[in-house]
């Protein structure tokens, strides 16, 4: 061989070969990061989450923009333009003011205050847009889990399936059944690749979302992580306050400090003003002295204090049906996760005594003790006790990352 040739071939080899070895790391970074990875990242991209994180970035410039102080007014005034002159001089006069507006008896301490309750209210709304995201992220993870192991089971079963047909084809050529049974097998065959094919388009759908859910550029092709497998709480055993409470406990307190800036309206404006005026006939100037104050005698303001009292009463009742509520979900929610725990234990359960069946029933089949049909009864009953098994693990992550919205924690993430 010639030398330029074996140089070619070499290099091609070794190409392939580092191909060959990138494969699995190129095959491991399509796959979704562990759940608590992934959810810091969902969070960086997610439009609901940033809208909010620009809500509390807004609420917290308004906060610093209300504790500044009101700027001063510069006021120039000239009189006497035109006069006639008195002894040949002119009698224009010309007068230069700065006037500070005043805010008396807690009226800058009023607004503040309610811009402070509204960053609250902000941030009480990011907070919940977070434990809601976070719970949609981890079911749209466990369904991507679940279909996968749902491919898996079609395919398992697809195998079965073929097994099956193989067996029963020897059993029609050794004169051991009718040819029927062949077909019966065949047919079975054919419904467990639809399955397959169905179970790969469900598997398809899943990885979609939960990519669109993360901001993932491409899709996801798996999961590095089984939250279906978690065997501790998701959330902290100490109950804690309700989402929904805490923003309306927060919009509650938002109001009543709306109802001091409401009060303080009928307080007079007092400006304070100091200035130089100028005689035109003279090199001298004097000063200026001034102190102005609205008359609050039409407008006391009366009924928007009433109005804001009535925005309390309304967001007094609006907490009182969120704490109701609240302790209903919670207590639905601990239902549904002990429910999910007893379905998934005896899903678990009929899966093991289907897997036990199913192996004596190929025993009992290749052995002539077992009918083709029960053989296929039996297959079907343990493909169907793996997919109850698998719905039960689902379920069961649905329930918890409810109750985690009920305590106001983020699901299978972080609760800081």
């Amino acid at each position: 061989m010639h030398p330029h040739v074996r140089a070619r071939r070499l290099t091609r080899i070794v190409a392939c070969a580092l191909v060959a070895a990138q494969m699995p790391i190129l095959a491991q970074a399509a796959d979704a990061p562990p759940f608590g990875i992934l959810l810091a990242q969902a969070l960086a991209e997610s439009p609901a989450f940033l809208e909010q994180q620009a809500d509390v970035g807004a609420a917290l410039a308004d906060a610093a923009q209300a504790k500044a102080w009101p700027n001063p007014r510069l006021d120039t005034l000239v009189e006497n333009l035109g006069a006639p002159q008195s002894g040949g001089q002119s009698q224009r006069q010309s007068t230069y003011s700065l006037t500070q507006p005043l805010e008396i008896l807690g009226q800058r301490a009023a607004r503040v205050q309610v811009s402070e309750r509204q960053l609250g209210v902000a941030e009480a709304r990011r907070y919940q847009a977070k434990v809601d995201f976070a719970a949609d992220l981890a079911i749209a993870h466990a369904t991507v889990e679940a279909m996968l192991a749902r491919k898996a089971l079609a395919q398992d079963d697809l195998k079965r399936a073929q097994e099956d047909l193989r067996a029963a084809r020897a059993q029609v050529q050794a004169g051991r059944e009718a040819d029927i049974r062949q077909a019966q097998a065949s047919a079975s065959v054919a419904a467990s690749q639809a399955a397959a094919i169905a179970a790969d388009a469900d598997t398809s759908q899943a990885l979609n979302r939960l990519s669109m859910l993360a901001g993932a550029s491409t899709p996801y092709t798996g999961v590095s992580e089984r939250l279906l497998a978690v065997v501790r709480p998701a959330v902290n055993p100490v109950q804690g306050e309700s989402l929904a409470v805490a923003t309306a406990r927060a919009e509650r307190e938002a109001l009543e400090a709306q109802v001091t800036v409401e009060q303080k309206k009928w307080l007079p404006d007092i400006n304070v003003s100091a200035g130089v005026r100028r005689y035109a006939w003279s090199s001298q100037s004097g000063y200026v002295l001034g102190v102005s104050a609205s008359i609050p005698l039409f407008d006391q303001n009366v009924n928007g204090v009433a109005a804001a009292r009535q925005r309390i009463a309304a967001a007094e009742a609006r907490l009182a049906a969120a704490v109701l509520q609240a302790d209903a979900t919670r207590r639905s929610a601990q239902a549904q996760v002990g429910a999910a725990e007893q379905r998934l234990l005896a899903a678990t359960e009929g899966e093991q005594a289907a897997s036990e069946a199913y192996r004596l029933g190929r025993i009992g089949y290749e052995s002539g003790k077992t009918s083709l049909m029960e053989l296929l009864a039996i297959r079907r009953a343990l493909s169907e006790s793996k997919g109850l098994t698998i719905d039960a693990q689902l379920a069961r992550v649905r329930a918890l990352s409810a109750l985690a919205q009920a305590d106001g924690k983020p699901a299978f993430g972080d609760e800081k």
